[in-house]
């Protein structure tokens, strides 16, 4: 995935204030599991975007 290192620390899950991991694709919370989808190198951080734990 190609996200600056610099944005990449600043990231954080908004709906639990985690931080992430990388998926395919996605970015996968640490905390609460919402997996959010990176679009172009750009991170959606949206809730109602994010893709529910399995």
């Amino acid at each position: 995935m190609n996200i600056d290192p610099a944005l990449r620390e600043l990231l954080v899950c908004p709906s639990c204030h985690a931080s992430f991991t990388d998926g395919d694709e996605e970015l996968v919370c640490t905390g609460c599991g919402l997996a959010y989808p990176v679009r172009d190198g750009i991170p959606v951080l949206l809730v109602d975007e994010a893709r529910t734990p399995d």
